[in-house]
């Protein structure tokens, strides 16, 4: 074991040895793992399961007692070894504690185990989260990226002795229990933010005042219809042009941006049924993503809506568009479109052009007061926009703090 450095100036000693040097075992999971059963006491995980100092546990594959005893005969997981995920979802690492299920992994998850004469579990595992974009840089692949059993051993580690390993540890340990209670807090708060949102508006659609009538959208719309998919698919979208909007784009309450397609004429004049119009409701209404509803922005037209986005256009002195964007995405009608949606499709959910043609609504006939509840829900939306992003914020920078005390624990300033 060789001097590395003292670290700022302090009498710190700190060593740099190779992982396969400093571990008992690194090996990977089963590269052939076996059919499941529906649930049992044997847990065999993935990377979808280790996070950082974490498992989650939902969702594994289930084994039975022979398969496990199969399957742990190369693993063989034990308390305190250092589980490092290597394929897909790069380094993330977590330790095994005492208590815990029993457990196998899948390919996706290495297994290290230290030699604790020379180097803490917890240490090596703090070590691993601090190298995580160098990890992640490691990763090899095209289909899934993943790091070689090969590389994992000949990967140096820097270390200093064990009592200040354990005061490093320590530290680490003590801060990031602080700095997971704050963030727990926040993202409460960030939840309590929106939950005030969508409780106000739900009452708002479920508790109907005075001079409120019902009547089918049909009656209501100019339009309601959906597009296609140029031929050709994902190859033929260009790089500018009309733009195609498709259920990726479509979200509650509002357009994203990322990833929208483009057209040129002749395939915009293919689809010129669905051209896009101002104040235009877009509602999905295929898969996982039904009935998610927001209205087109302007700076996105011209536009077109593939088969997976209906186009629903309110007859403008009927029914104001900002009111019934609201109306479908509160609780109340999001639930119906929902069931409509389980009702429309055999192997996935859809809403059919009849069933929105067909759905029942409710608003005050007065516009002026479709408009009243309008802004009141535009001043409460910026407001909630403004605590969430306060909220948000906050997360971020305590993720930030998390990177920065880890920094600093294994650059000698903590």
């Amino acid at each position: 074991m060789s001097d590395l450095k003292r670290q700022k100036g302090l009498n710190v000693r700190w060593f740099k040895q190779s992982l396969a040097s400093i571990a008992e075992k690194i090996t990977d999971g089963s590269h052939n793992p076996p059919k499941g059963v529906i649930e049992s006491d044997y847990l065999m995980l993935s990377s979808k399961n280790v996070f950082d100092d974490n498992f989650h546990y939902d969702q594994p594959r289930y084994l039975t007692e022979a398969q496990f005893q199969q399957e742990n005969k190369r693993t063989g997981i034990v308390q305190g070894d250092v589980l490092l995920t290597i394929v897909g979802t790069v380094g993330r690492c977590a330790v095994v504690p005492p208590n815990g299920p029993k457990i196998t992994l899948q390919r996706s998850v290495a297994v290290i185990r230290p030699i604790t004469k020379i180097i803490l579990p917890r240490f090596l595992m703090y070590s691993f989260i601090c190298r995580n974009e160098e990890l992640n840089d490691q990763a090899r692949g095209v289909a899934q990226k993943g790091i070689y059993l090969e590389t994992l051993r000949d990967l140096l580690v820097i270390f200093p002795s064990l009592p200040e390993q354990q005061r490093i540890v320590a530290l680490l340990d003590e801060a990031f229990a602080a700095i997971a209670t704050a963030k727990a807090n926040a993202e409460q708060n960030l939840k309590n933010a929106r939950a005030l949102f969508d409780s106000y508006l739900n009452a708002v659609f479920s508790r109907r005042g005075d001079g409120w009538v019902e009547n089918k959208l049909v009656s209501l719309t100019s339009k309601i219809g959906s597009g296609a998919t140029p031929r050709g698919g994902g190859e033929s979208y260009k790089m500018e042009g009309t733009s195609l909007i498709r259920s990726l784009n479509v979200h509650d309450p509002g357009f994203r941006y990322s990833k929208l397609a483009f057209l040129d004429d002749g395939q915009a004049d293919g689809l010129s049924n669905v051209i896009v119009q101002p104040g235009d409701v877009l509602l999905n209404i295929t898969g996982t993503s039904v009935a998610r509803c927001c209205i087109v922005p302007d700076d996105v037209l011209p536009a077109r809506v593939n088969q997976h986005v209906s186009i629903i256009r309110p007859i403008a002195s009927k029914l104001d568009s900002d009111f019934l964007h609201y109306l479908l995405i509160s609780k109340y009608y999001k639930d119906q479109l929902l069931q409509t949606g389980a009702e429309g499709g055999a192997t996935r959910q859809a809403i059919t052009k009849a069933q929105i043609q067909d759905f029942t609504v409710g608003y005050p006939e007065d516009r002026g007061e479709q408009q009243s509840i309008v802004s009141k829900l535009d001043a409460l939306r910026k407001e909630t926009q403004h605590l969430e992003s306060i909220y948000q914020k906050k997360i971020e920078a305590l993720d930030a703090l998390k990177k920065s005390i880890l920094y600093q624990a294994f650059t000698g300033e903590l």
